[in-house]
């Protein structure tokens, strides 16, 4: 097993995991693999924090990071991180490989100098790695709003000091479906239809704390 920087080489397999990993899972379709393909263009891309993971010399499993920021009630703003997609070829899914990938990255980014990331994700899949609710270190959205989803780690303890953050991500995570989906209308047919696991999705997504 090897945890190396992705290449332009690579770019194909990563997107096409990435379709096979999200394909139906949240909606009807994908977006994932086309925030892929768009993302590394960025300006809030950070490609020294893009790693695949490879298996016997085929990859399995990558990680992608974007610039996100934290601002407090004053103004002052903090560069933060975010990843994702994080995604593993669903067949070696449950193996500890997206945890390996995750450990690997936090340590380069703190290196780096960064010392806080914020995801939206299903807190089960992420509370075993250090992730605890937004609502823990008083890190919101605007409108004062908590989502279920968002989750908070600190690269280095005592980075959040309590006061209220408002978190922002790049621009680049605003994908539209319909460009995703032309997108995907490129690629080799895939039917997209609705499964239970987008309903629980949907309500994750629209749940927030008090």
């Amino acid at each position: 097993m090897k945890i190396r920087r992705e290449e332009p080489r690579d770019y194909e397999v990563v997107e096409t995991i990435t379709r096979n990993a999200f394909y139906n899972l949240y909606v009807p379709g994908c977006v994932e693999h086309y925030l892929v393909h768009t993302m590394r263009g960025h300006e809030d891309f950070i490609p020294e924090l893009d790693f695949v993971l490879e298996l016997n010399g085929e990859i399995v499993g990558y990680i992608m990071y974007t610039k996100a920021t934290l601002t407090d009630a004053q103004g002052q703003e903090k560069d933060i991180l975010t990843f994702g997609p994080l995604c593993i070829a669903p067949e070696y899914q449950r193996r500890g490989f997206g945890k390996l990938l995750m450990r690997h990255s936090f340590e380069k980014a703190l290196a780096m100098g960064y010392d806080t990331v914020v995801i939206f994700g299903t807190p089960s899949n992420y509370v075993s790695s250090g992730f605890v609710s937004c609502k823990k270190h008083n890190v919101c959205m605007q409108g004062d709003k908590f989502p279920a989803a968002m989750l908070v780690k600190e690269l280095k303890p005592g980075a959040l000091d309590g006061r209220k953050w408002y978190y922002a991500d790049s621009p680049v995570m605003a994908v539209l479906p319909e460009d995703a989906n032309a997108y995907d209308d490129t690629l080799p047919p895939k039917e997209r239809k609705h499964t239970p696991a987008q309903e629980v999705f949907y309500i994750l997504s629209h749940s927030f704390l008090e």
